[in-house]
Protein backbone atom coordinates (compact mmCIF):
# COMPACT_ATOMS: atom_id res chain seq x y z
CA UNK A 1 0.00 0.00 0.00
CA UNK A 2 1.30 3.14 -0.62
CA UNK A 3 -0.07 7.07 0.52
CA UNK A 4 1.04 9.97 -0.08
CA UNK A 5 0.92 12.97 1.80
CA UNK A 6 1.32 12.78 5.43
CA UNK A 7 -0.13 10.12 6.76
CA UNK A 8 -1.38 10.82 9.79
CA UNK A 9 -3.13 13.87 9.37
CA UNK A 10 -4.74 11.84 6.42
CA UNK A 11 -6.01 9.30 8.36
CA UNK A 12 -6.93 11.80 11.68
CA UNK A 13 -9.13 13.69 8.94
CA UNK A 14 -10.54 10.91 7.11
CA UNK A 15 -11.10 6.72 7.33
CA UNK A 16 -8.80 5.10 4.81
CA UNK A 17 -9.36 1.30 3.78
CA UNK A 18 -6.29 0.66 1.62
CA UNK A 19 -5.58 -3.15 0.98
CA UNK A 20 -1.60 -3.83 -0.28
CA UNK A 21 -0.84 -3.38 -4.21
CA UNK A 22 -3.24 -0.29 -4.27
CA UNK A 23 -2.17 3.28 -3.61
CA UNK A 24 -4.08 6.83 -2.95
CA UNK A 25 -2.37 10.13 -4.17
CA UNK A 26 -3.60 12.70 -2.25
CA UNK A 27 -0.84 16.02 -2.75
CA UNK A 28 -0.24 18.26 0.64
CA UNK A 29 -1.61 21.24 -1.47
CA UNK A 30 -5.29 19.72 -1.56
CA UNK A 31 -8.00 19.63 1.32
CA UNK A 32 -9.70 16.58 1.92
CA UNK A 33 -12.03 16.06 5.35
CA UNK A 34 -14.40 13.57 6.29
CA UNK A 35 -13.99 11.35 3.56
CA UNK A 36 -13.83 7.44 3.46
CA UNK A 37 -11.41 5.88 0.79
CA UNK A 38 -12.19 2.00 0.17
CA UNK A 39 -9.46 0.15 -2.00
CA UNK A 40 -10.02 -3.34 -2.52
CA UNK A 41 -8.03 -5.65 -4.99
CA UNK A 42 -5.22 -5.62 -6.53
CA UNK A 43 -3.15 -3.15 -8.21
CA UNK A 44 -6.01 0.02 -7.63
CA UNK A 45 -5.21 3.71 -7.26
CA UNK A 46 -6.86 6.70 -6.52
CA UNK A 47 -5.25 9.71 -7.43
CA UNK A 48 -6.23 13.13 -6.11
CA UNK A 49 -4.70 16.65 -7.89
CA UNK A 50 -3.34 20.02 -6.81
CA UNK A 51 -5.60 22.13 -4.83
CA UNK A 52 -8.45 20.47 -5.02
CA UNK A 53 -10.83 20.22 -2.09
CA UNK A 54 -13.27 16.92 -1.33
CA UNK A 55 -15.93 17.13 1.84
CA UNK A 56 -17.67 14.14 3.28
CA UNK A 57 -17.38 12.03 0.61
CA UNK A 58 -16.48 8.23 -0.29
CA UNK A 59 -14.50 7.20 -3.17
CA UNK A 60 -14.49 2.99 -3.17
CA UNK A 61 -12.41 0.41 -5.50
CA UNK A 62 -13.04 -3.00 -5.81
CA UNK A 63 -11.26 -5.03 -8.53
CA UNK A 64 -8.24 -4.98 -10.39
CA UNK A 65 -6.62 -2.30 -12.27
CA UNK A 66 -9.53 -0.23 -11.53
CA UNK A 67 -8.59 3.95 -10.79
CA UNK A 68 -10.75 6.69 -9.76
CA UNK A 69 -8.80 9.91 -10.71
CA UNK A 70 -10.02 13.59 -9.89
CA UNK A 71 -7.78 16.39 -11.50
CA UNK A 72 -6.54 19.45 -10.21
CA UNK A 73 -8.02 22.58 -8.58
CA UNK A 74 -11.56 20.62 -8.05
CA UNK A 75 -14.28 21.40 -5.70
CA UNK A 76 -16.16 18.15 -4.48
CA UNK A 77 -19.30 18.50 -2.09
CA UNK A 78 -20.60 16.64 0.46
CA UNK A 79 -22.00 13.07 0.37
CA UNK A 80 -20.81 12.35 -3.00
CA UNK A 81 -20.08 8.55 -3.93
CA UNK A 82 -17.89 7.47 -6.56
CA UNK A 83 -17.45 4.05 -7.30
CA UNK A 84 -15.31 1.83 -9.68
CA UNK A 85 -15.35 -2.34 -9.50
CA UNK A 86 -14.79 -4.95 -11.16
CA UNK A 87 -11.70 -4.95 -13.26
CA UNK A 88 -9.63 -2.46 -15.76
CA UNK A 89 -12.73 0.66 -14.81
CA UNK A 90 -11.74 4.18 -14.67
CA UNK A 91 -13.59 7.32 -13.51
CA UNK A 92 -11.70 9.96 -15.17
CA UNK A 93 -12.44 13.68 -13.32
CA UNK A 94 -10.77 16.40 -15.11
CA UNK A 95 -9.13 20.23 -13.83
CA UNK A 96 -11.39 22.63 -12.34
CA UNK A 97 -14.62 20.91 -11.86
CA UNK A 98 -17.39 21.73 -9.90
CA UNK A 99 -19.49 18.99 -8.40
CA UNK A 100 -22.40 19.76 -5.92
CA UNK A 101 -23.79 17.95 -3.48
CA UNK A 102 -24.51 14.46 -3.19
CA UNK A 103 -23.62 13.62 -6.96
CA UNK A 104 -23.18 9.54 -7.22
CA UNK A 105 -20.94 8.50 -9.97
CA UNK A 106 -20.63 4.63 -10.89
CA UNK A 107 -19.22 2.59 -13.53
CA UNK A 108 -20.88 -0.37 -12.61
CA UNK A 109 -24.65 -1.36 -11.82
CA UNK A 110 -23.61 -3.10 -8.36
CA UNK A 111 -24.80 -6.78 -9.01
CA UNK A 112 -24.28 -8.52 -12.16
CA UNK A 113 -27.00 -9.79 -14.91
CA UNK A 114 -26.76 -12.58 -16.83
CA UNK A 115 -29.31 -13.54 -20.06
CA UNK A 116 -30.21 -16.88 -20.53
CA UNK A 117 -26.82 -18.48 -21.79
CA UNK A 118 -25.54 -17.38 -18.87
CA UNK A 119 -24.05 -14.51 -20.88
CA UNK A 120 -23.33 -11.13 -18.39
CA UNK A 121 -24.75 -8.65 -19.76
CA UNK A 122 -23.85 -5.78 -17.77
CA UNK A 123 -20.60 -5.40 -17.53
CA UNK A 124 -18.28 -1.96 -16.20
CA UNK A 125 -17.75 0.49 -18.42
CA UNK A 126 -15.27 4.06 -17.70
CA UNK A 127 -16.66 6.97 -17.32
CA UNK A 128 -14.75 10.30 -18.54
CA UNK A 129 -15.67 13.90 -17.03
CA UNK A 130 -13.69 16.36 -19.30
CA UNK A 131 -12.17 19.48 -17.73
CA UNK A 132 -14.32 22.57 -16.57
CA UNK A 133 -17.56 20.59 -15.64
CA UNK A 134 -20.39 21.77 -13.33
CA UNK A 135 -22.34 18.75 -11.78
CA UNK A 136 -25.26 20.36 -9.98
CA UNK A 137 -26.74 18.78 -6.38
CA UNK A 138 -28.37 15.32 -6.77
CA UNK A 139 -26.74 14.50 -10.01
CA UNK A 140 -25.91 10.70 -11.10
CA UNK A 141 -23.23 9.82 -13.50
CA UNK A 142 -23.77 6.32 -14.80
CA UNK A 143 -21.49 3.89 -16.68
CA UNK A 144 -20.05 4.48 -20.01
CA UNK A 145 -20.53 7.99 -19.98
CA UNK A 146 -18.68 11.32 -21.33
CA UNK A 147 -19.36 14.38 -20.18
CA UNK A 148 -17.26 16.85 -22.64
CA UNK A 149 -15.74 20.37 -21.52
CA UNK A 150 -17.70 23.33 -19.94
CA UNK A 151 -20.47 21.29 -20.06
CA UNK A 152 -23.24 21.72 -17.11
CA UNK A 153 -26.04 18.86 -15.57
CA UNK A 154 -28.89 20.25 -14.27
CA UNK A 155 -29.81 19.29 -10.34
CA UNK A 156 -31.51 16.01 -10.48
CA UNK A 157 -30.40 14.67 -13.70
CA UNK A 158 -29.80 10.91 -14.04
CA UNK A 159 -26.73 10.72 -16.81
CA UNK A 160 -27.20 7.78 -19.09
CA UNK A 161 -25.70 9.20 -22.49
CA UNK A 162 -22.37 10.89 -23.52
CA UNK A 163 -22.73 14.76 -23.82
CA UNK A 164 -20.66 17.05 -25.94
CA UNK A 165 -18.58 20.06 -24.49
CA UNK A 166 -20.33 23.47 -23.81
CA UNK A 167 -23.61 21.76 -23.34
CA UNK A 168 -26.64 21.51 -21.08
CA UNK A 169 -28.02 18.44 -19.80
CA UNK A 170 -31.44 18.05 -17.15
CA UNK A 171 -34.02 15.45 -16.36
CA UNK A 172 -33.89 11.64 -15.92
CA UNK A 173 -32.74 10.13 -18.56
CA UNK A 174 -30.86 13.79 -18.96
CA UNK A 175 -30.99 14.75 -22.23
CA UNK A 176 -29.55 18.10 -24.23
CA UNK A 177 -31.54 21.61 -23.61
CA UNK A 178 -28.94 23.78 -24.94
CA UNK A 179 -25.74 23.77 -26.41
CA UNK A 180 -22.99 26.29 -27.38
CA UNK A 181 -22.71 27.53 -23.49
CA UNK A 182 -19.91 27.66 -20.90
CA UNK A 183 -19.71 28.34 -17.84
CA UNK A 184 -17.69 30.12 -15.34
CA UNK A 185 -16.37 29.85 -11.59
Amino acid sequence: MRISLNTLWLKLRNKIRVDKSNSLEIPATSNIVGCTFIIRGTNNKIHIGKHTTIRDCILEINGKECEIYIGDECVIGHNCYFVAKENHTKIKIGDQCMLSRNIKIMASDGHNIFNKEDHRINPSKDIIISNNIWLADNVTVLKGTTIGAYSIIAINATLTVSIPKNSIAAGNPAKIIKSNVYWEK
